[in-house]
């Protein structure tokens, strides 16, 4: 069998709260496969945010391993770190994280002009990630002039444009209603057949749930299904 794309063994993330110590995420032991939908659910403080950090690389855990694409991540350096989620990874969020003053087109390019590549080259990936999330058409419109759903559309493409193994996505149908946040699903699942991207999403959404191949439930940050 293929070996999956993202594993964590025995992954604890503590925080010092008052002399108190939280277990944020508590000895969690998961596989993620490459080219598939997966979802980590759980109700508001049950640790999966933390968990995605920690897979993201945003935070470093108190103990155990972190494996992506065959490589351990636990212990790299800051740069190394960045290296990582430069090379492989796209991130959507729950507040679209769309840079106000920039067209739909400029905020895809964001990605690509952090890595300095040429004019041209931004210009048409971003223009075919937008043409991928249904958006060409409002491209040069800024954040205020579209809906949620296509800011999030945006933050789709711009997610897409680097071309990752991986999208970690963040309670992405948080700020939108259930219709938009359908389509939403529904469109991430394109993407996942038809590019085989590895999609792992942190949600306590039903609907994001029902459109996964593979749940897994963190409960006070221990994982439980």
């Amino acid at each position: 069998m293929d070996q999956p794309l993202i594993t964590t063994r025995d992954l604890r993330r503590d925080f010092q709260l008052g002399g108190e110590t939280i277990h944020a995420v508590d000895g969690v032991t998961v596989a993620i496969p490459a080219g598939q939908m997966v979802v980590i659910r759980g109700r508001s403080g049950s640790g999966k945010t933390t968990l995605l950090n920690l897979i993201a690389g945003l935070d470093e855990p108190t103990s155990g391993e972190i494996w992506i694409d065959g490589r351990q991540t636990s212990g790299l350096s800051e740069r190394e770190r960045v290296a990582l989620r430069r090379e492989k990874m796209g991130f959507v969020f729950q507040a679209f994280g769309l840079l106000p003053l920039l067209s739909a087109r400029e905020n895809v390019e964001v990605p690509l002009r952090i890595v300095k590549a040429e004019r041209g080259e931004r210009e048409a990936r971003s223009a075919a990630a937008l043409e991928v999330v249904g958006l060409s058409k409002r491209a040069k419109h800024r954040p205020y002039e579209l809906s949620g759903g296509e800011q999030q559309r945006v933050a789709l493409a711009r997610a897409l444009v680097k071309q990752p193994q991986i999208i970690l996505a963040d309670e992405p149908t948080g700020q939108l209603d259930s219709n938009t946040g359908r389509e939403i699903i529904a469109l991430m699942r394109r993407l996942v057949e038809q590019q085989r991207i590895t999609l792992l999403v942190v949600t306590h959404d039903p609907v994001v749930v029902e459109a996964a191949e593979l749940v897994h439930e963190l409960r006070d940050g221990r994982l439980v299904s």
